[in-house]
């Protein structure tokens, strides 16, 4: 069911966007708001209260016999029924005049990934080109969202001619502890500068215009695409802007080495584009993708700008399975850990390498005394020497977890250490506190006490006693080797 039939307005536009699903229809929503030169909006849903509160005036109601309008449930096969039973009204839509179509979804409910697919696969059948703009759920969302997100991704895949994917859990990772609201709503932000970014470069014209033609070499059948847009003023805004645009942080993937196609578009306001801020631009891109790639760049002129300075990039063309590979990025060494075994064979470190030292021999004689031994000799027993070989492991140490009251008592230590560390900062932080440290002996700042000795002025501390080395033994008592005046 379409709320509002085509009009001749919509039927000139070569560009049109499709948002499909809840997810999909608050980005063409935002998309709406915010205003795309030469663009067509429309938004495909299988819950008619969603629509009744959306300012886009082209509806497609999806499924209305198998649905009733109450949404698919997140269903990803009701969602498919309900767009095959309405698909003849979306190639109404489209029509003979569309030559580009945008279709955007949030993957993991039910409208949009089901849906998203057959409304890429009528747009291919129509030869339009195809790029789809989807979003990946929320790790918070549920597995079971997740799976039906990369299951209904996979079949996207096949029907359109460029995919740009946007995860949702960068933006956590980006934007801090959002609210909910302002979560979605940088997500469809995303949504809405990718959709501008390639459908302005064409509708915008400049000195160096890029054509529909120029963006149809690129994206078409180019699989998983790489976009990026920045704007930047002051000082060195293209080197800026470029470098922003090469490193978006919500893209899935954001390194254009090995793309085939690369669309560069920049655009400037009042304060136009020097020759010499194009040169850096185009030459930082060539250089990042590698000088291989075919690139196509042009220049658009755009008042609102200001003094600021645009830059919309866009790679398609990588050969990969999964991950970007190319002949010129290095391999990184990996470790692969099997989770099926619960035992691990005992593998050995590599022997490390025994530096030699050299020392130089003495040539000069040496004089010494010489020994010389009987030659004695005596029958020796020989013996086969055998190896033996057995499968017990060596000696191994084994960890023992510590105690509870030895892990207080080290817990203890470690708290007395800290103390006396931080005691002895305090005293030494003023000059004062170190003077009276230097003139205080160790064993008083250690606190200990030592016996009171007593002087030899105040007692005798040596006998006044000998024995003599005769046979009797006398004793006398006189010690002629003690004086009482010591010189």
């Amino acid at each position: 069911m379409i709320f509002n039939l085509i009009n001749d307005m919509n039927d000139n536009q070569i560009i049109k966007v499709i948002g499909v699903g809840g997810g999909g229809s608050n980005a063409v929503n935002h998309m709406y708001k915010q205003g795309i030169v030469g663009v067509d909006f429309a938004i495909c849903n299988t819950d008619a209260q969603a629509m009744a509160i959306s300012p886009i005036p082209t509806k497609i109601q999806l499924g209305p016999a198998l649905t009733q309008g109450r949404g698919a449930g997140s269903k990803p096969n009701i969602g498919k029924l309900a767009c095959e039973e309405s698909v003849e009204e979306v190639r109404k839509y489209l029509g003979s005049g569309c030559k580009m179509l945008f279709v955007t979804a949030g993957m993991g409910g039910g409208t949009g990934t089901g849906a998203a697919p057959i409304i890429a696969k009528t747009a291919q059948e129509m030869d339009i080109l195809t790029v789809g703009i989807v979003t990946l759920p929320f790790s918070f969302e549920g597995n079971r969202r997740g799976l039906q997100a990369h299951e209904g991704l996979e079949e996207f895949k096949k029907q359109v001619d460029t995919l740009i994917i946007i995860s949702n859990d960068k933006l956590r990772q980006i934007f801090g502890n959002l609210s909910l609201s302002n979560a979605f709503a940088q997500a469809d932000n995303i949504l809405t500068t990718a959709a501008k970014g390639i459908a302005e470069i064409i509708t915008v014209p400049g000195y160096v215009n890029v054509d529909f033609e120029d963006v149809n070499t690129v994206m078409r059948d180019s699989g998983v695409a790489i976009m990026g847009t920045a704007l930047a003023e002051g000082d060195n805004r293209a080197k800026r802007a470029v470098d922003e645009a090469l490193n978006s942080p919500l893209l899935e993937d954001n390194n254009i080495r090995g793309a085939r196609h690369i669309l560069l578009n920049i655009s400037s306001g009042k304060k136009e584009v020097t020759m010499d801020e194009i040169f850096e631009i185009t030459e930082f891109v060539q250089e990042e993708a590698g000088h291989g790639t075919d690139l196509i760049w042009g220049n658009c002129f755009d008042e609102r700008l200001g003094d600021k300075l645009s830059v919309t990039i866009i790679a398609t063309g990588f050969q990969r399975s999964g991950k970007l590979l190319t002949a010129n990025q290095p391999q990184t060494n990996k470790i692969v850990v099997s989770l099926d075994d619960e035992t691990e064979e005992p593998k050995t470190s590599p022997k490390s390498k025994i530096r030699e030292i050299g020392f130089e021999e003495d040539t000069k004689p040496k004089q010494g005394n010489t020994f010389e031994f009987d030659d004695i000799r005596t029958n020796i027993d020989r013996f086969q020497k055998r190896n033996y070989q057995t499968d017990e492991p060596g000696f191994r140490k084994e960890e023992t977890e510590p105690t509870e009251e030895e892990r207080r008592a080290k817990e203890m230590e470690e708290s007395r250490r800290r103390e006396r560390l931080r005691s002895q900062q305090v005293k030494l932080s003023t000059p004062k506190a170190i003077n009276e440290l230097e003139s205080e002996p160790a064993y008083l700042r250690r606190g200990i006490k030592l016996d009171d000795i007593p002087q030899s002025s105040q007692e005798p501390v040596h006998s006044r006693w000998t024995i003599t080395d005769d046979e009797d033994h006398d004793l006398n008592s006189g010690n002629s080797y003690l004086h009482d005046n010591v010189d």
